[in-house]
């Protein structure tokens, strides 16, 4: 039968002073920078909501248009003077 692993403050310590050995002291803050971010938006990814809200706007269809259009005005303006 297996028993869980344990570790105790002996082996902790152990495992620390290597990863210092390895990385260097100006490394451990970038170290745990990065695997706090990692963990972060991991937990991020796994909790959010996957769903794309895809309802049209409520409202006037023809101010729903105007803006539309009012918005494609200064694009097509700035492509041109691209040109």
């Amino acid at each position: 039968m297996l028993t869980p692993m344990r570790l105790g403050f002996g082996e902790i310590l152990v495992v620390l002073v290597v990863v210092l050995l390895i990385f260097g002291a100006a490394k451990i803050p970038q170290l745990g920078d990065a695997l706090g971010k990692g963990i972060r938006n991991f937990r991020k990814a796994t909790g959010g909501d996957d769903a794309i809200d895809v309802t049209p706007p409520k409202g006037d269809p023809d101010q729903i248009a105007g803006a539309q259009g009012a918005a494609a005005a200064p694009k097509a303006a700035a492509e041109s003077k691209k040109v």
